[in-house]
């Protein structure tokens, strides 16, 4: 009762920082103190609806927000995300595979220049549309909204600004989150009672996450939260957290 919430809280306030909203970091803190399985994705979705609804109001009032960038990765990532609901997964074994990928990425946030590059040019609207499919489905089946792919890519190819990729990716985040409960709504029947007090610390700290990145942080301290978002969220994966 006490432990989670404070996890919740400390994750939301993490990821929303960033521009996302922390359904990695609640699977791992509802892992942490054993929450049944069947509980942790359709909570971490509900979570994850609060948290970026906060975030993509922030970030769009800050003016971090890309509609030509956003529109054709939501296209592409809605449907698959809905079928990628649809899915339980029988086994573990796509879970190295993502960890390294978030692990390669962080690594490369680290190590790369921290600024933002002047004049980013969004990528060709069909390959937006096709790499969201990808990261949609991915979204879909772990109960994640697909943030934490997003926002490295637009930063590694140079396709936007830090706080830019931020307000978009929170914004994908969102639209995602809402096709993957779609797509097994019978889920919803597994969240717990104490959703509300997870809620209310999900909450408390997406709002002041969100504050901090959109108006306060400069993009330099975004690259490096995200890169720590990244690590924690492959060791999760690299461990098998379940």
């Amino acid at each position: 009762m006490i432990i989670l919430p404070v996890l919740i809280f400390l994750a939301a306030l993490l990821y929303a920082s960033v521009g996302h909203a922390g359904a990695s970091g609640y699977l791992a803190a509802m892992a942490l103190v054993g929450v049944d399985p069947t509980v942790m994705k359709p909570t971490a979705l509900v979570l994850n609806l609060l948290v970026s609804s906060i975030g993509t109001v922030a970030f769009a009032r800050a003016g971090a927000f890309s509609w030509r960038l956003f529109w054709p990765f939501a296209l592409g990532a809605i449907p698959l995300a809905y079928f990628g609901g649809a899915i339980t997964l029988s086994g573990s074994w796509y879970k190295p595979l993502v960890g390294i990928v978030l692990l390669v990425a962080a690594v490369r946030l680290f190590l790369g220049k921290l600024t933002d590059k002047e004049d980013p040019q969004p990528p060709p609207i069909w390959l937006s549309m096709v790499l969201g499919a990808g990261i949609g489905f991915l979204a879909g089946l772990t109960g994640t909204g697909g943030g934490i792919f997003l926002t490295p890519l637009l930063l590694l190819m140079g396709w936007a600004k830090a706080k830019e990729a931020a307000g978009t990716s929170v914004a994908f985040i969102l639209v995602n989150s809402l096709a993957g409960l779609a797509g097994k709504p019978s889920s919803l029947a597994h969240l717990p009672p104490s959703l509300w007090l997870w809620a209310i610390a999900a909450v408390a700290g997406g709002s002041i996450g969100a504050a901090l990145g959109s108006k306060r942080l400069p993009p330099p301290s975004l690259r490096r939260l995200l890169a720590l978002v990244l690590l924690i969220a492959a060791a999760k994966l690299l461990f098998a957290i379940k």
